[in-house]
């Protein structure tokens, strides 16, 4: 059914854009190339084995599209926009996101925004009547403009998020990969794939385009991501086509791309989806419950005080400023009556606006957004939105050691070949004999490659860091490694296996012999070796030695070297599987080996390491080291990084090997799991049984990895952290974040900004309910005891966009200070509002509600004003009211700290808004008069404004 889908939507695809003359499908020879893209397209899309096989196979396919199999294609400018020209680019038509205008619409469509545009329109019409077109347009217009500012704000903010939501998934699409060009192995992005180009794959990749198989050992792909199917499909020649999405299940492999972008299958079921970006996080899912909840405190608010002031209305208890009655039985008209309805509904439904929390989901998205891109910034980036506030309750973390703690820059420092150790260990003149089987072994046993420029430049070595070590060494050794490729045919391969710790390959010499080459975890190997060679080149059994090796081994991995050992073992070429089928099912023989060498690798730990872990411990995090290497080494880099604190820890259980602790039952797991501190030699599964313990004892987990057999424990954990460099694409798509420099200091950064995220969310609820509990407060008991509100409907939507809008966005983007990380983890199910809120919003709240009311009932006579001046009593509640809300900001930055002013002239976007409110709401009330129903404040009045805001804003100190 996809695969049918995809070809409606490419049929569709295709007729649109050669409308649009993007794209050219002839179906014969091309230009330069003896194979058109149509011809090509529909030989993969449809597997057609017999059209490969008119092409000559996949020989005669790469000479049509003019790749060298060995060395790639030229790759040159030229040669790139020629291929891209003929087949096509490596991208495929995105949906557009949502426009401007959508957000609009989406925004007006608030069912109390609807019925303030409705009251709106009814005092405009009502106002005109009764009071004519010169004043009676004030009500309504200024009702109608409030309303649109509220739209357009919330519109700007939400489009705005919605651009970086898009602009970090383009980020997540964006893989980069290995590609074979002009001979060397070189990395570029996904959308950089050309037809022709000769891709290696190794486990955990995924398919970047469509191809066919070149070359393949153990090869198996998953292909549910397309087929739907989640069995694993082995291929080899009689199955080589290969599809674009596809994730390399097990094995190694090169293949030819012969499709790419809209020429895919992948790429036509991209082109019909888009990225969805509304998922909701837990964060947000609780507090759309309590703003539901406030909203619903508020409505009944609303609705008793409509209730109250049209008893009093109709009761001719509400009176005009001058003293007459508003409404009198029997002589009233029928307008004037509805004009007053309307009025009382119309503050009716501005209560409901400033009670329904509105800014509570906005502030969530702006903070996660914020925090999202600042991540970046911080190299790591967010797969999953709720990963952002689940860091910030994470109490251990479990880490790998290579290239996490420790640099990736590996070098062999240490080497014994034979018997003999090489000091210095790269000097070619300490070989003797032995050097030629160990350079056989260590160029064809190899995922990585060496390239030598031919105008004598600098060798070039690229794969696995590991590999790269050895490679080196090796060359330093005076290994020619074209060469030796070239003299021998591999027969077979078994890859790096993270379970068996070790990788083989079966070779066959020009001369017919076979050699079958180990390489792997030195204690592993060395267990399965018999004899070694000396330095004649005899082979000597390894009884009487076996304890010598195995203190070399100890030796070097007490200094933090990761020990690698070399063997190999001759085979009888006619034990070999002769069919292709057999072979590739052959189980290479890993006994009765002869060792060859045993090197030490150097890793160092990263700087800065030690003092992220030190944070870490003080954050009440606890970090945990889980690594596939020699338990003596695991023990020495966590001594190094500050993980283990000193020689007298390194015990078990605080430290434990894989095997040991998978051999416990699984409550045994349970009660050991939380006093593991290194965990040597585990396996990937050894990893997932240690998660599950742990979350078992109530632990919140986070944990990185980067390999395909990682990809459950990353699924399994709270917060899964793949590694950006060395991770696979199968462990990218199972975290939920990805640190991109594979530096466990970034993932400390992720933590604080995981905390950051959950602490301006509550900075935010107590700013927001302090103004809702001290608005309905002083409107309700207004209502009641006068029929009349201080605050009408024009400044309450003024008040609702500072507390939503411009609130939410100086609030949500406080950046994290170290004060965060001085704090325990904050609970699964800690209350959102802490005591220390409760204290804060109350008796602010009270001050605020007391000062205000006693201005209402007693401002005239304090303030030494007419009767008639009731207008500027109401204008000062507002400026007053307003200003305490600027300076509630400040409060509300650190509620349980007592300098809340500390570090806030380095946050610009909060000075600015608070600068922005307070110009606006000097303009409103010098210059709006008219339509605020506000007017002029001489300067003692604004000084007594400033004055309670002041104190109000000050009330920590």
């Amino acid at each position: 059914m996809i695969r049918s889908h995809a070809h409606v939507i490419r049929a569709a695809l295709l007729f649109r854009l050669r409308g649009e003359q993007e794209i050219a499908t002839p179906s014969t020879a091309t230009g330069d190339y003896a194979i058109g893209l149509e011809e090509l397209a529909s030989m993969t899309r449809d597997h057609n084995i017999s059209s490969l096989q008119h092409c000559g196979g996949v020989k005669g396919l790469s000479k049509m599209l003019k790749t060298n199999l060995a060395t790639g294609i030229v790759g040159d400018e030229n040669d790139l926009i020629k291929r891209m020209n003929t087949f096509g680019a490596n991208r495929y038509p995105q949906k557009n996101g949502r426009s401007f205008l959508r957000f609009l619409w989406e925004a007006w469509q608030d069912l109390t925004l609807i019925i303030l545009i409705v009251a709106a329109i009814a005092s405009l019409g009502l106002g005109i009547k009764t009071e004519g077109l010169s004043r009676g347009w004030y009500d309504g217009a200024s009702i109608s403009f409030a309303v649109m500012l509220v739209i357009i704000v919330t519109a700007v903010s939400d489009y705005r998020q919605s651009l970086q939501f898009q602009n970090l998934n383009k980020e997540k699409q964006n893989i980069q990969l290995e590609v074979m060009r002009g001979g060397r192995i070189m990395k570029i992005s996904i959308f950089d794939i050309v037809v022709g180009d000769v891709v290696p794959l190794r486990i955990g990749d995924q398919v970047p385009a469509d191809g066919i198989l070149i070359t393949g050992h153990s090869l198996a792909i998953d292909e549910s991501s397309m087929t739907g199917e989640s069995k694993i499909v082995h291929k080899d020649q009689n199955a080589p086509f290969l599809m674009s999405g596809c994730k390399v299940a097990d094995g190694i492999g090169t293949m030819l791309v012969t499709g790419v972008g809209i020429n895919t299958e992948w790429g036509l079921l991209m082109a019909s989806i888009s990225e969805d970006t509304g998922e909701e996080t837990p964060l947000q899912v609780r507090l759309n419950g309590l703003a539901t909840f406030i909203g619903i405190v508020g409505l009944a608010v609303a609705l008793s005080v409509l209730a109250i002031l049209l008893g009093r209305y109709f009761t001719g208890n509400t009176k005009n400023p001058d003293g007459s009655v508003q409404f009198i039985k029997g002589e009233t008209t029928v307008s004037k009556a509805v004009d007053g309805v309307i009025k009382i509904i119309t503050i009716a439904v501005t209560i409901v606006v400033v009670a329904v929390p509105e800014g509570l989901p906005l502030a969530v998205t702006l903070t996660l957004a914020y925090s999202m891109r600042k991540m970046m910034a911080d190299k790591a980036l967010v797969r999953r939105l709720s990963a952002c506030e689940t860091m910030g309750s994470s109490t251990t973390i479990c880490s790998d050691k290579t290239g996490t703690l420790t640099l990736n820059q590996m070098t062999v420092v240490e080497a014994y070949v034979g018997k003999q150790k090489i000091n210095p260990p790269d000097d070619p003149s300490q070989l003797q004999s032995q050097a030629g089987l160990l350079c056989e072994g260590i160029a064809q046993n190899t995922t990585g490659n060496v390239f030598v420029p031919k105008d004598g430049g600098d060798v070039e070595i690229s794969g696995s860091p590991t590999e790269k070590a050895i490679l080196s060494w090796a060359v330093k050794l005076g290994m020619d490694f074209d060469d030796l490729r070239a003299e021998s045919k591999i027969l077979h391969v078994f890859p790096f296996n993270s379970e068996k710790k070790r990788g083989g390959v079966a070779i066959q010499t020009a001369d017919s012999i076979v050699h079958i080459h180990w390489k792997g975890a030195a204690e592993m190997v060395l267990a399965s070796c018999t004899g070694f060679l000396d330095s004649n080149g005899s082979l000597q059994s390894i009884d009487k030695e076996m304890d010598y090796f195995k203190v070399a081994i100890d030796d070097m991995a007490a200094c933090s070297l990761r020990c690698v050992a070399i063997a190999y073992r001759p085979y009888e070429l006619d034990k070999v599987p002769t069919n292709e089928e057999s072979l590739g099912k052959w189980v290479l023989p890993e006994d009765e080996l002869v060792l060859l060498a045993i090197v030490g690798i150097k890793d160092p730990c990263r700087p800065g390491v030690k003092d992220a872990v030190k944070v870490c411990t003080a954050a009440g995090v606890k970090v945990r080291m889980v690594t596939g290497d020699n338990i003596q080494t695991a023990k020495a880099i966590a001594l190094e990084c500050g993980i283990l604190s000193s020689g007298a820890d390194a015990k078990e259980p605080n430290i434990i090997e894989g095997k040991v602790f998978r051999a416990y039952s699984e409550k045994e797991r349970e009660i050991i799991a939380k006093k593991i501190t290194v965990m040597g030699r585990s396996s990937p599964n050894d990893k997932l049984l240690l998660v599950q313990a742990l979350r078992k004892g109530g632990e919140v987990v986070a944990v990185t990895g980067d390999g395909t057999n990682d990809a459950p424990a990353l699924h399994e954990a709270d917060i899964g952290l793949s590694m950006g460099i060395q991770g696979t694409e199968v462990a990218k798509e199972s975290s939920d974040i990805v640190i991109l420099d594979d530096n466990f200091a970034s993932v400390v950064k992720v933590v604080r900004w995981g905390r950051s995220v959950y602490a301006n969310i509550q900075k935010f609820i107590q700013f927001q309910l302090t103004v809702n509990v001290g608005a309905l407060v002083i409107n309700v008991v207004a209502a009641i005891s006068s029929g009349d509100v201080p605050l009408n409907t024009v400044q309450l939507l003024w008040i609702n966009l500072i507390m939503d809008t411009l609130g939410a966005l100086a609030l949500a983007t406080e950046p994290p200070t170290d004060h965060l990380m001085h704090r325990t983890p904050v609970g699964r199910r800690e209350p959102l509002i802490t005591n220390i809120m409760w204290r804060n919003l109350l008796i602010q709240a009270l001050y605020q509600i007391a000062v205000l009311l006693v201005l209402n009932f007693r401002g005239l006579s304090i303030l030494h004003l007419n009767q008639d001046d009731t207008i500027v009593k109401n204008t000062m509640i507002f400026n007053a009211f307003v200003l305490c809300q600027v300076f509630n900001e400040f409060n509300a930055r650190k509620p349980d700290e007592i300098n809340v002013f500390k570090g806030v002239t380095q946050n610009r976007l909060f000075m600015g808004i608070v600068g922005f409110t307070v110009i606006l709401q000097i303009i409103l009330i010098e210059f709006t008069g008219d339509f605020t129903t506000t007017v002029r404040l001489n300067w003692k009045q604004w000084l007594i404004c400033v004055a309670i805001g002041t104190v109000r804003g000050t009330f920590p100190i």
